[in-house]
């Protein structure tokens, strides 16, 4: 069955599904091996999963990941969004980290992934960090988010409401790592209710720039998230020479925002606006990240551009 919300078939369609990933069972087991349609066992045996020390190609960064955990390339990490979860296809993703080393976690509806993709716009300054009002900056995206909502209907996504914070913004000062996570409505045309969401969000500071790292899992798995993350935080870190601490003002670049734009969702605080929220998740019950642009009012690619992260 075609996804409502992406115009693309997909394997999706191909082995008729009801959602992104393969419906569990009503008493929430995972599904047997011969309940999967034979073309998604054979993607999932196609499939190369690193464990260990693994470094990011393109990020100056090693992933530490401990036992149970896997990290996809970025081909197979594409792969898997566009083909298995039925999304928009995105060249900036870098790779995905998953919590098993069994590859059937693709298709279990409980799991999460964390989405991996790297933003060179320079240093971001964390000066202000500790004054910065999240109340305050969660009015001002619910605002933009419900003022988007009509062009996000006309382009045939679902309306999006920000319910508020599920994870209320935290920036540790020592590793210069950032993350909240948000609780996302989706509404459909007619006003009634369609599903909703957990996005939660980690960035690492980086001399040159940030690590992005996006968990995408329904919002009844936010105390599971919530619990696995901190993991996931300690796993991830820049390479000597690529760090935070090794920035040089004299020769690297200055990104033009700081710590505050990083969880409004873009650059646009250059101009003194949130104009790019970036909290458009895709999908039913395996969601992906799309961008928006709220001044040009178009979507960008899922992921968005680097500039939407």
């Amino acid at each position: 069955m075609q996804s409502k919300l992406l115009p693309a078939l997909g394997l999706l369609a191909a082995f008729a599904w009801t959602s992104p990933l393969l419906a569990a069972p009503a008493d929430d087991t995972p599904a047997a091996e011969e309940s999967v349609p034979a073309e998604a066992q054979a993607f999932l045996k196609s499939l190369h999963p690193a464990t260990g020390d693994v470094v990011v190609p393109g990020a100056q960064a090693t992933l530490k990941l401990e036992k149970g955990y896997s990290f996809l390339s970025a081909k197979e990490s594409q792969e898997v969004l566009t083909r298995l979860w039925n999304n928009p296809p995105d060249q900036d993703v870098l790779g995905m980290i998953l919590p098993s080393e069994d590859m059937k976690v693709l298709l279990d509806d409980k799991a999460w992934a964390v989405v991996v993709t790297f933003v060179d716009e320079g240093y971001v300054s964390d000066e202000y960090a500790a004054k910065i009002d999240y109340s305050a900056m969660l009015k001002d995206m619910q605002d933009a988010s419900k003022d988007e909502n009509a062009e996000r209907l006309k382009q045939g996504y679902p309306a999006i409401e920000l319910v508020g914070w599920a994870e209320q913004p935290h920036y540790d000062a020592a590793s210069h790592k950032l993350y909240w996570a948000r609780n996302l409505k989706f509404k459909k045309a007619d006003g009634s209710s369609d599903s909703a969401s957990l996005n939660y969000a980690i960035r690492v500071l980086g001399r040159r720039g940030y690590l992005s790292l996006n968990a995408v899992a329904p919002i009844d798995q936010l105390a599971q998230v919530r619990a696995d993350m901190p993991k996931v935080l300690e796993m991830t870190e820049f390479n000597d020479g690529e760090r935070y601490a090794d920035y040089n003002s004299k020769t690297d670049k200055l990104a033009a925002y700081g710590i505050g734009a990083l969880v409004a969702g873009g650059i646009a605080a250059k101009a003194g606006l949130f104009a790019k929220l970036g909290v458009i998740l895709l999908g039913l019950k395996k969601v992906i990240m799309v961008g928006i642009v709220a001044l040009g009012g178009f979507f960008a690619r899922l992921f968005g551009r680097k500039k939407t992260q």
